[in-house]
């Protein structure tokens, strides 16, 4: 019974729904495979929009969307009570909550109507999407995250008294008057066209605040149109989602390959690039700015708003791509002692970061919000995400690890946070890969060995024999990328045919414990190698897809660095891996790593896979919470006094328990 409540309150509590009941059990998943979600998102008119988005199974419909910048309603920060997150599901024979039974009806129930955030998806599913009914006054973010809105932008309708000679003051000294809860100052700009917009607009006009400037005044009432657009600045992919203000929900997101590509897929080949040329520094930081500019334009124009009404951008990046976009050299960062020109760079006018320029891309005099770092490699883009994921807040004992060519690890105890960086190199990214390749088209995204795909949602692209292939486009195999790489070495360690030392065991040996596959195993050159994918029956080795001994090689070592990493962060506050309740894996690669093939090879600790979340890309997550809450955005700055950085080069451990953790 709970404390201080007799059973009949407790009764009328349930019965109200304002106590949450124990949700009906849902079949586990396996922590492998993918979800294909196809969303159907209504307007007020009753048209609809498709979209198509692709989970980790497990994951909540209502994440899923919000992921993807779809809007879906919710006050209760997706714990089912607020019962506003109402969509069909189709098919719509999946479990079935107390919660739902209180929502609809059972002729509902049977259309497949369901509570968003209790819906997990563990098989394709049709999604229908109402339209929002309310403007609320919070928004669900970042991992279960409830955001009460108190942007930076502010507009204020007022209409004012005419001057007169009985009321001689000055343009500003009326406007400042008439919002006399702020202290405000103007920009110049706003001085130069005060004078003509009050009296063409009969001195009623709203004036566009942010923080306590006035960046412009605009003629009548246009309070509702208030936007902004959070910015993931990745090394390899730039997102950008753009949101409604007034709601706190998204309307559009897009993303693209970084326009810095030509110059190295790596922070390191870009910093390198700085140091052989003077030229490149200011080239990389127009193209920082030209893939910001181009995806502002597309949000704005896909969600159809005046470009204009963009008056706040907030920047996720690690911390050489936050330098070149400034334009700050980045040659300290990649040299030791791998030094900042700075952690935190307060707000910026957008215009002097190259964002705004023709076609127009925001307003001219938008500001500009870039989260500050950590270390030279625990960048913003950690510290938007450590917001988004809420690890100041929680008192569990989490891990935190954005996958990736740096990869960036964040341990809490509940009480105190520590952070490093571990050098895991390309492999997760299918660089250094004999068929590696990008998450694209044609990439090999899920591996499974004898015929185990009845727990994978996806059909399999390709079917031969023993081994099921999960190709990401349905399209033949072309290659494959970071998560089947993982999936691939997690499978051939799981049967036998790849030892613990990761070398690929005999020829008689794989012909005894796995003879459907021993076929496989076959050399070019001197170079042992495992056909995953084989165009034609008569197609030589050099044209399959495969998986080579050197492939191995490559992944053993990054999974180890990042093993290595964690490792020491729970020995630097005495804890054992045991003491990890949860697993957040963030990031584009995070996000579709198998659960279950990152525990068999040792990349996370071992625990029950629905204790290791994919948390999505949480460094857009973060970046919407700081346009959507002050609040928020002062729990970004305060992290940086939280939390302790730890430098693995400087440790004399650190060459010991890499070598411990090599092994599968």
């Amino acid at each position: 019974m709970a404390e201080g409540h007799p059973p009949d309150l407790l009764a009328d509590l349930h019965r109200e729904g304002l106590l949450a009941p124990t949700p009906i059990p849902v079949t586990p998943h396996d922590g492998s495979g993918r979800v294909d979600l196809a969303f159907s998102v209504q307007d007020p008119a009753g048209n609809a929009t498709p979209r198509a988005v692709r989970v980790p199974p497990g994951v909540t419909v209502f994440d899923a969307g919000s992921w993807n910048g779809i809007a879906i309603d919710s006050t209760c920060g997706g714990h089912g009570t607020c019962r506003k997150c109402k969509v069909r599901v189709t098919p719509g024979d999946g479990p079935i909550t107390a919660h739902d039974r209180r929502t609809f009806s059972d002729s509902e129930l049977t259309q497949g109507w369901r509570l968003a955030c209790l819906v997990k998806a563990t098989t394709d599913l049709e999604v229908l999407v109402p339209p929002l009914l309310t403007r609320p006054k919070a928004a669900t973010v970042g991992v279960g995250r409830q955001v009460i809105l108190r942007p930076a932008v502010q507009k204020r309708y007022v209409e004012l008294a005419e001057p007169s000679l009985s009321d001689q003051r000055t343009d500003q000294r009326r406007l400042f008057d008439a919002i006399d809860d702020l202290e405000l100052h103007a920009d110049l700009s706003v001085l130069r066209r005060l004078p003509g917009v009050l009296r063409a607009s009969d001195f009623k006009v709203t004036v566009v605040i942010v923080d306590e400037t006035v960046i412009d005044i605009e003629p009548g009432d246009t309070r509702t149109a208030r936007h902004a657009i959070a910015f993931d600045l990745g090394t390899t992919t730039v997102v950008a989602t753009l949101l409604d203000l007034e709601t706190g929900t998204p309307l559009a997101v897009s993303s693209m390959l970084s326009k810095q590509q030509p110059f190295g897929g790596d922070v390191i080949s870009r910093i390198s690039a700085t140091m052989l040329d003077p030229a490149a520094l200011p080239r990389l930081q127009e193209a920082a700015a030209a893939s910001l500019r181009e995806l502002a334009t597309e949000v704005c124009a896909e969600a159809a708003i005046d470009p204009r009404t963009v008056y706040e951008v907030a920047i996720a990046g690690n911390a050489t791509m936050t330098a070149l976009l400034l334009g700050i050299d980045p040659e300290p960062l990649g040299v030791a002692p791998f030094v900042m020109s700075a952690a935190d760079f307060g707000p910026q006018l957008a215009a002097d970061l190259g964002l705004v320029a023709d076609p127009v891309a925001m307003h001219p005099r938008a500001r500009a919000m870039l989260f500050p770092s950590l270390g030279a490699y625990v960048g913003g883009d950690i510290v938007a995400g450590m917001l988004a994921t809420g690890m100041d807040r929680d008192k569990r004992c989490r891990l935190f690890i954005d996958v990736g060519t740096n990869c960036e690890i964040v341990l809490s105890s509940g009480d105190t946070l520590v952070a490093t960086a571990a050098p895991a190199g390309p492999a997760f990214e299918g660089g250094a890969i004999r068929c590696g390749m990008r998450a694209a088209d044609g990439a090999i995204e899920v591996v499974r060995l004898d015929g185990g795909f009845e727990t994978v949602a996806d059909a399999p692209s390709s079917t031969t024999g023993p081994v099921e292939l999960g190709v990401i486009g349905d399209v033949p195999p072309r290659g494959l990328c970071g998560s089947g790489l993982v999936d691939a070495v997690a499978e051939l360690v799981r049967v036998g045919l790849l030892d613990a030392s990761g070398r690929f065991v005999p020829d008689d040996t794989a012909r005894q414990i796995a003879p459907g596959l021993a076929d496989r195993l076959t050399r070019i050159g001197q170079e042992r190698v495992f056909v995953l994918h084989r165009p034609t029956p008569e197609a030589p080795v050099e044209e399959c897809v495969y998986l080579s001994q050197r492939d191995v090689r490559e992944l053993q070592f990054a999974k180890a660095a990042i093993s290595t990493g964690w490792t020491l962060l729970l020995a630097e506050l005495g804890l054992t891996a045991d003491d990890v309740q949860q697993v957040l894996l963030a990031g584009s690669f995070g996000s579709y790593l198998s659960p279950a093939s990152a525990v068999r090879i040792g990349l996370v600790p071992s625990l029950p896979v629905l204790r290791i979340v994919s948390a999505g890309n949480v460094a857009g997550e973060g970046a919407k919470m700081a346009l959507l809450s002050l609040r928020e955005r002062a729990g970004a700055e305060a992290l940086l006094e939280e939390v302790q950085y730890v430098e693995l080069s400087d440790r004399a451990d650190f060459n010991d328990r890499f070598v411990e953790q090599l092994a599968f």
